[in-house]
């Protein structure tokens, strides 16, 4: 059947243009945190991987109140807030010169990402039909991976600059957003009472099949922060400081071009809880080959693999996610989801970080790959008990099937 034809309204647009700048401010800067801080000033892997690690628990540990408080008031308060607050964060961490003003830093923009990171998908939701919101979901992802790709070009041609430099612009894309915002996007009001919106997050928590699916995605996200600290680490030491524009570059144009194709590829052979864990296995695959690149041409090819299994599970997770959330519990659902990015990412900032150092001392390049990628493989076993187990979430994955 010949789907209807569609057309993004204005908001959806500006939705859309402001995951952009998001993705591309956050990329701007990140990849050069440890560029700047460990190759050129010298400071231990760890330590810069811890104040990463901080940064994502922050984030994705406060966005389960994000969600809820959206189901209270309304999404777009807080997307604004969230977008100044993350400004500020990372204008901040430009200025620091000592670990603990740049750990403070990254718990700025930690903060600012919690408040509107569940927000962000709970407005889509609300301003999108249901039989659209695939295609919104998807052309969100578009959207935030040209971020991804443009984001990490511009810090690469910046980095000749001083690093406070590439900061600010990184600060000035969430003001633009935050402009954009407050111009075009309407106010959603809260769809729940004063009480319900903190309700839904209990709910989220007494459920139990979402709860293991969150504990098990925790896993995932402990080797995609990986982009962040031991590849771009390997990355740098292969090519150097402009290794971080076309490895982060080539992961994001991929998903450009192949993230709904392969999607819709995928889901035509395999379920979405099949889909998830194949994804998963094929990035914990490129983790664990990465033990054998020695040069960057072949760390780029174990990226494409990487970048294959991410445009699998991300997507997914997403709208199984969104499948498993109750009616007015949007926010409630992905802030309580968020918590798994929060917990792996920050964990796996640290623990890449550590492997990374570990490895060198012991003269064993190849421990933190396959650390991580029997990590990975872990993980994909997890996740398929979890989702095969609990009789809700099989219920509610094979209706998409």
């Amino acid at each position: 059947m010949t789907a209807a034809p569609f057309r993004p309204s204005a908001a959806q647009l500006a939705l859309m243009f402001n995951n952009f700048l998001m993705w591309g401010g956050f990329f701007m800067i990140i990849p050069l945190v440890t560029v700047h801080f460990v190759s050129q000033l010298g400071w231990a892997a760890a330590s810069v991987g811890l104040v990463l690690g901080v940064r994502q628990l922050t984030q994705q540990g406060l966005t389960v109140f994000g969600g809820a408080y959206a189901d209270r008031i309304g999404p777009r308060p807080l997307i604004a807030a969230g977008l100044f607050t993350r400004s500020l964060g990372f204008a901040c961490m430009g200025l620091s010169t000592t670990f603990w003003t740049l750990l403070a830093s990254a718990v700025l923009a930690g903060v600012g990402g919690s408040l509107f990171d569940a927000p962000k998908n709970a407005a889509v939701t609300a301003l999108t039909s249901p039989q659209d919101r695939s295609r919104v979901y998807s052309l969100m992802g578009v959207a935030g991976n040209l971020g991804m790709v443009t984001g990490p070009l511009v810090g690469a041609w910046l980095s000749r600059y001083e690093f406070r430099t590439v900061a600010l612009l990184a600060a000035c894309a969430y003001l633009i957003a935050l402009a954009v915002l407050l111009a075009v996007v309407p106010r959603v009001p809260g769809s729940l009472g004063a009480e319900s919106g903190f309700a839904g997050l209990w709910q989220a928590v007494r459920d139990t099949p979402f709860r293991r699916f969150t504990v098990a995605m925790s896993g995932y996200f402990l080797l995609s922060t990986q982009i962040n600290v031991a590849v771009t680490l390997k990355a740098v030491s292969l090519y150097g400081p402009q290794a971080t524009g076309p490895l982060y570059g080539i992961q994001a144009g991929l998903a450009v071009l192949l993230q709904y194709p392969l999607l819709r590829a995928a889901e035509r052979f395999l379920s979405q809880r099949q889909v998830l864990v194949l994804g998963v296995m094929l990035a914990s695959l490129a983790l664990g080959l990465m033990s054998l690149t020695t040069t960057f041409v072949q760390l780029l090819a174990c990226t494409v693999l990487f970048s294959l299994g991410t445009m699998l599970v991300f997507p997914t997770q997403q709208s199984l996610t969104a499948l498993m959330s109750p009616a007015g519990r949007y926010g409630s659902y992905f802030g309580f989801g968020a918590l798994s990015l929060g917990i792996g990412g920050g964990v796996g900032s640290v623990v890449g970080g550590a492997l990374v150092d570990v490895g060198q001392q012991l003269q064993r390049p190849a421990l933190p790959w396959l650390t991580l990628m029997l990590i990975g493989l872990g993980t994909a076993l997890a996740l398929r008990w979890v989702l095969w187990s609990g009789p809700v979430v099989a219920e509610q994955s094979n209706a998409q099937d």
